[in-house]
């Protein structure tokens, strides 16, 4: 703590301790208080509420003053057994910068059964498991909100906004994005008008699963059964070809993209001859006389002999790698920029090249964090990395720490002998 301290700037070191001081002229602070009012939180809200001293000690009281209510410090994994055990809220991991990431997973019947007190208790204590599992120089967190398990989007956002409210007043400066996942019908438009009202808005988006189906930029995801087994393997398929009188399929190597292709053979593209007890269907290749056969007498009639006398054959369309190269399109002329005095509401609706819109931005933001809504849940990985006293009052001991135990405990215990005949009873 004092080399945090000494990197400090003078000011930010003389705001910081004028902070504490007002703090403790107020009421003296307990061991835990003081633990939490460290330099970093101090540095962290006065981020968050400026450079008023007496504002932010009056945010610090009531923060500790609400920790202390709803017993923050006193959470513990044993109370949540089954959300946990469901996978409601948890910690899924760390991302590139080592930040935490947390995925709240919420059933909408859960508020049904349960009051906003007990949610409260779990969105606090996975706020702390969080906050307990960064690293000295990490001070934010992500969180992936899926929203699939709400139908109804007045109840969810009412369940988000208090989130976001709760983050804002009591973690100030800790919020580093929220992702809002697969939300209902209808949320977006609530969003919009309650978004300039919402503080932490400007980190939040809206993102939905469905557009990160064909992203392989999950390894986790990509590793599974499922997904590998539709992957082309090299070395389980012969190179070669397999030809048949109309169509030949050939593998090969050479093109990683598309390592095999579907052609029409030589003998099906050549005009061949068909019985002449149809005159409709001379000149007609193998390929069409099924479709010939079945058409109107007129359709029938139609000459199809060319000019020299040569029967012409019905194309028929292949894959693209059998098709002829297309010819590159002529270049289209450039559409000039509106004027401002042909109509003022183009210009100012004209799109700059290059510039993505918000919904894109936002796509893009959630890939790095794709992975981690992806990831299964795992409820003893998630209740091994919890420290102390968060994880709770289960522990495991080995079977040989058990045994060791039980040996003490024998030895411990006053020898038992045989009495003699003078300790006997008399009959």
């Amino acid at each position: 703590m004092r080399a945090a301290t000494e990197r400090q700037d003078p000011k930010e070191r003389e705001r910081v301790e004028a902070v504490l001081g007002v703090l403790k002229k107020q009421a003296p602070l307990t061991v835990k208080q003081e633990k939490f009012c460290s330099y970093a939180c101090v540095e962290r809200f006065l981020r968050a509420e400026g450079d008023g001293v007496k504002k932010v000690a009056k945010h610090l009281r009531a923060v500790l003053s609400w920790r202390e209510s709803i017993g923050a410090d006193h959470l513990i994994a044993d109370e949540f057994h089954g959300e946990l055990a469901d996978g409601m809220a948890y910690v899924a991991g760390h991302d590139d910068e080592a930040r935490p990431v947390m995925v709240f997973r919420i059933k909408q019947d859960y508020l049904k059964l349960r009051s906003q007190k007990s949610f409260l208790r779990l969105l606090v204590f996975t706020l702390e498991v969080a906050v307990s599992s960064m690293a000295r120089n990490v001070d934010q967190f992500v969180l992936l909100f899926d929203a699939s398990y709400f139908r109804s989007p007045k109840s969810f956002l009412h369940l988000f906004m208090g989130t976001l409210k709760v983050i804002s007043d009591y973690y100030p400066g800790r919020l580093h994005k929220a992702f809002v996942i697969d939300p209902p019908t209808l949320f977006s438009c609530l969003w919009k008008g309650v978004r300039p009202f919402v503080e932490l808005s400007a980190v939040t988006a809206v993102v939905s699963s469905l557009d990160f189906e064909d992203s392989l930029e999950d390894g986790y995801f990509t590793s599974l059964l499922r997904t590998a087994s539709f992957r082309f393997d090299p070395a389980a398929a012969k190179v070669g070809s397999c030809a048949s009188s109309r169509f030949s399929f050939t593998v090969s190597h050479l093109n990683s993209l598309k390592p095999w292709y579907l052609s029409t053979t030589a003998t099906a593209t050549r005009s061949a001859v068909v019985p002449t007890s149809s005159p409709s269907l001379i000149g007609a290749s193998p390929l069409n006389a099924r479709s010939f056969s079945f058409a109107s007498p007129a359709a029938r009639s139609t000459s199809r002999v060319g000019i020299a006398g040569a029967a012409i054959s019905r194309s028929i369309p292949s894959t693209p790698s059998s098709a002829p190269p297309c010819r590159p399109r002529q270049p289209q002329p450039r559409t000039p920029m509106p004027s401002f005095f042909q109509s003022p509401a183009a210009l100012f609706s004209f799109k700059k090249e290059g510039r993505l819109s918000r919904a894109e931005r936002e796509r893009e933001s959630f890939l790095p964090f794709l992975r981690f809504y992806r990831r299964p849940y795992d409820e003893s990985v998630y209740r091994a990395n919890m420290r102390p006293p968060l994880s709770g009052l289960i522990s495991i001991v080995s079977h040989h720490d058990q045994l060791k135990q039980r040996r003490n405990k024998i030895q411990s215990l006053p020898a038992l002998t045989a009495p003699t005949k003078e300790q006997r009873p008399p009959n």
